[in-house]
């Protein structure tokens, strides 16, 4: 494994060595924020973990978190390890019958809720009989609270360690087909997966580690790279957001040295910039000598990402152009790849060894291949120990040898970068008898300033045709007969230049604009805002039949 020191074991030296550096920093509204430093976060950890332990819960019981990201959620998760028990943490959007079902598969012991916007509606979801610890921000429960039990209860003392194979977490992935599926993680593949990470970060960015957490930590890519990379650290300052409508103020605030995101965001920061400046006047200012590089600084000023040495960008595929244009803003933005399965541990970009386009090269420890199939398998220090009683698909995802099965499907050049080419299950056959791979379609789409999101589908017809989001900027205009004509033109110069560069059998018929963004609460995205496809096919299907009889390159369902 190469290494023999766990998560736990690098945190009490935290604990002492880093006692009075500051680790979380937790708004708690009208512009107030409460600073955590190492000490003070070992305190609270050590009460809740004594409390937890007195609950007399066997060895190892799964303990749930339901909460956005705050300082509690990272206290939480170290009470329940140095308790001796395992976490499972669930996306605070989840539906009640989401909320449920993890909470009954996982056999759930406790329940600690926390900071939520859907709180009346995801209640149902949770036993009666079922023990719950309300944090701080929670919202109105009658809950015991975290700061009362805190209050009256001693420290636990000590370094109560955990054994390598231990279960550390359980990660119910959000899964765009099917309900969850348990991913289970022990405490030697995610400390050395997390110490990956940490020797990533560090290698990218000098002097201080600042970051702003607001992706979902109950996902694998913050949880790693976030508060387990910070872990191993020691010496990196994490920030929360308060909420969406606070977040640029958030991000000034922490000043982030370094700052991942998923396409989706990236997407809507350029939108934002365009909103305030058309792309071909940005265009034409970034190309003048010093103006250029002033007005850059300015928008990433703007943006809060100035001090960002590294940029990252995971969880699905991000428009080769859309990397391109920040490195003209000066924002090294990197793209990297990583699943549940593999603690988010798998390939990354780093100075040198980037290409917009590939998602990187393998991570220290990692090994990959391309099958004849032309699937990327891969061998990681994070991989999971399997999936929670689903034996045999634990059996089914790896490989005789040992490697892990993507599903994806990649090519990997000569020099070690990996380009993902799509998913094998996403792939669908039109009437033409072909494989169509919407993903490197869809990227080309997405690329353009007047889309969100776009899909690209067409199982058994005549041809591939796409469904597409107008960008938040438009959407508001888009019943009026000038913006209609506008998107129509540029939507069929897109639709030609698109068919003038793929396969004949990937050709789409048309583009159809629909009506309504697609979004995790009308159940179109997942909580990680990855699109699910059947979902969306499904809706489309009463009007299929007259957009392929219309003809028209542009429609508006």
């Amino acid at each position: 494994m190469g290494t023999t020191k766990l998560l736990l074991d690098h945190i009490y030296e935290h604990e002492t060595a880093q006692a009075s550096r500051v680790f979380l920093t937790q708004p708690t509204g009208n512009g107030q924020v409460v600073d955590y430093t190492w000490a003070q976060v070992m305190d609270q950890s050590r009460r809740m973990a004594a409390h937890l332990q007195a609950q007399g819960f066997a060895p190892g019981s799964r303990i749930a978190i339901l909460s956005k990201n705050c300082a509690h959620f990272v206290m939480a998760e170290i009470a329940i390890w140095m308790a001796g028990h395992t976490t499972v943490a669930i996306f605070p959007t989840e539906t009640a019958d989401t909320v449920s079902y993890v909470l009954g598969h996982s056999e759930a012991s406790l329940l600690f809720v926390g900071k939520l916007d859907t709180w009346p509606h995801q209640a149902p979801g949770v036993p009666a009989s079922l023990p719950c610890i309300a944090f701080p921000l929670a919202p109105e429960t009658s809950f015991d609270t975290w700061n009362k039990i805190t209050a009256r209860t001693q420290p636990l003392p000590g370094q109560p360690a955990r054994k390598p194979d231990d279960l550390a977490l359980l990660m119910y992935t959000s899964g765009s087909t099917g309900t969850p599926k348990g991913v289970m993680h022990d405490f030697a593949h995610a400390s050395a997966a997390a110490a990956g990470i940490a020797g990533e970060l560090r290698a990218q960015v000098q002097g201080d580690l600042r970051v702003l957490s607001y992706l979902p930590l109950a996902h694998i890519f913050e949880r790693a790279w976030i508060e387990s990379a910070a872990f191993i650290d020691g010496k990196v300052h994490i920030f929360f957001a308060e909420s969406l409508d606070t977040f640029l103020a958030d991000l000034q605030r922490a000043r982030p040295t370094a700052f991942i995101s998923v396409p989706r965001l990236w997407l809507k920061f350029q939108q934002g910039v365009f909103a305030k400046m058309p792309p071909q006047k940005l265009n034409r200012l970034l190309g003048i000598p010093i103006l250029g590089r002033i007005v850059a600084r300015k928008v990433l000023t703007g943006l809060g990402l100035n001090h960002v040495q590294m940029a990252g960008s995971g969880s699905a595929p991000i428009p080769p152009d859309l990397i391109s244009w920040y490195k003209r803003l000066g924002l090294n933005l990197l793209e990297g790849y990583g699943m549940t399965e593999d603690f988010a541990y798998s390939f990354s970009s780093k100075t040198g060894h980037s290409a917009p386009g590939f998602v990187g090269v393998a991570n220290p420890g990692v090994q990959a291949r391309i099958s004849p199939e032309g699937e990327i398998q891969i061998k990681s220090p994070g991989k999971l120990v399997g999936y929670y009683k689903q034996p045999e698909l634990s059996a089914e995802c790896f490989t005789e040898d040992g490697f892990f099965r993507t599903g994806d499907l990649g090519e990997i050049r000569a020099d070690g970068l990996l380009k993902i080419t799509g998913r094998a299950k996403e792939q669908f056959k039109t009437a033409k008898g072909k494989y169509v791979a919407p993903a490197p379609i869809e990227n080309r789409i997405n690329a353009h300033p007047m889309v969100e999101l776009s899909i690209v589908s067409g199982v058994g017809q005549p041809a591939a045709y796409a469904m597409v989001v107008l960008s938040e900027a438009l959407r508001p205009r888009q019943h009026e007969p000038a913006l209609r004509q506008e998107v129509e033109k540029e939507f069929g110069q897109l639709l030609d230049q698109l068919n003038a560069q793929v396969a004949d059998y990937e050709r789409l018929q048309m583009i159809v604009v629909v009506s309504e963004p697609w979004s995790i609460e009308n159940g179109c995205l997942t909580p990680t805002m990855k699109i699910k496809r059947a979902r969306i096919e499904k809706m489309a299907e009463p009007q299929m039949e007259n957009w392929y009889q219309n003809k028209q390159k542009v429609l508006w369902a």
